[in-house]
């Protein structure tokens, strides 16, 4: 069961001439996940889970585990926890390639064969996660980083090779004739993780459809990781830039797991877990399209009396989020503007399909 197929966001963009005046967001309709998961005993829950997601599941699925364990109080040995670091990583990779070549070379002919050889070899590490610092899980990742280096992904710290396929579309977006000015940007990460964990069980049930930090809607994913671990300045962005993180995050964690996934040397965050009273506990997970919250309330018996997620869409796509940020007062300087747009929204990757639509603003 796919909870989220039939949910798509809507955006509209309301044009003055070549300028985006305004940027109008219908957002998709959230999975009702709490009155499902309701009444039901949390371990029944977990093998579902991957069920309910077409995206992300591994990661859906270590955020209710890692938020029912922590509810219940449970220890969680080092092992266990760097086999999920490991597991997180690995589907981090596959939906950051997938998304890579699905959005940006769905018809580059030439490069199809290494695109196919690329994903049966992330599908392989995902089914055999468990043994991702084993000589044969190794040896698979370096066929992945072969393949990516293919296609023009560099080793870490490295620049895309001239005239591969990914800098071409990189040099495309770059010339798509849509810019963004870098005002009042901000950028989720694990430091805000406690603020939500808490408000996510709280009082306002409009909350994880509309969420806000003191009145921020800050940006998650990609980009906003390597704004936030780099600590770049802010600059005029777009498509490309968005490309760009995901590129170097794709070579950063297969360098990662070539490397034997230590825990010592992994990212800050990924996986996160907060007490919040007892039998309430919440979880985070940082996935491919950003942070990734459950929270859980258990009662006497372990069934779950109350459950919420957030997802990263929700940020991104927010009346008042990062795409909004981004469009707005733009000037629109391509002929092919609808696609200029079309590259900004799907930089910032939504979990479900959407539409968009212009709509020019006249003078009475």
């Amino acid at each position: 069961m796919n909870l989220t197929a039939s949910n798509k966001i809507h955006v509209r963009v309301l044009l003055a001439a070549d300028v985006v005046a305004s940027v109008e967001i219908q957002p998709r309709v959230r999975p009702p996940l709490g009155r499902i998961f309701a009444g039901k005993q949390a371990s029944s829950l977990l093998n579902a889970v991957p069920r309910l997601f077409a995206l992300c599941a591994a990661a859906q699925q270590t955020a209710l585990l890692t938020a029912i364990e922590t509810a219940r109080d449970e220890v969680i040995s080092l092992a266990k926890k760097q086999h999920r670091i490991a597991l997180i990583v690995t589907e981090r990779i596959m939906d950051l390639a997938r998304g890579l070549f699905a959005g940006h070379l769905t018809l580059d002919v030439a490069s199809a064969a290494a695109i196919r050889s690329l994903m049966s070899e992330l599908s392989a590490l995902v089914r055999s996660p468990q043994r991702a610092s084993c000589p044969p899980q190794r040896e698979a990742t370096a066929r992945i980083a072969a393949a990516l280096a293919a296609l023009g992904v560099p080793n870490e710290g490295r620049a895309l090779r001239s005239g591969s396929p990914l800098s071409l579309r990189v040099a495309a977006l770059n010339e798509a004739g849509l810019k963004s000015a870098p005002a009042a940007f901000s950028f989720l990460s694990a430091v805000d993780d406690f603020n939500i964990a808490k408000r996510l069980l709280g009082d306002d049930s409009t909350f994880c459809d509309c969420p806000d930090l003191e009145g921020h809607v800050p940006e998650t994913g990609p980009w906003a990781r390597q704004m936030t671990r780099d600590r770049l300045l802010l600059r005029p962005f777009g498509a490309a830039e968005r490309l760009m993180a995901r590129i170097v995050e794709i070579a950063r964690l297969c360098a990662w797991l070539e490397a034997g996934a230590q825990m010592d040397t992994a990212e800050h965050g990924i996986i996160e877990r907060y007490k919040l009273g007892p039998g309430r506990a919440a979880a985070a997970v940082e996935c491919a399209r950003g942070r990734l919250y459950h929270a859980v309330e258990l009662d006497a018996h372990g069934r779950i009396s109350r459950f919420e997620f957030l997802a990263p869409t929700e940020w991104n796509f927010h009346k008042r989020g990062p795409l909004v940020r981004n469009l707005r007062g733009a000037v629109l300087t391509a002929p092919r503007r609808r696609d200029a747009v079309h590259a900004v929204i799907a930089s910032l990757d939504p979990c479900v399909g959407f539409t968009l639509n212009f709509r020019e603003l006249r003078d009475a």
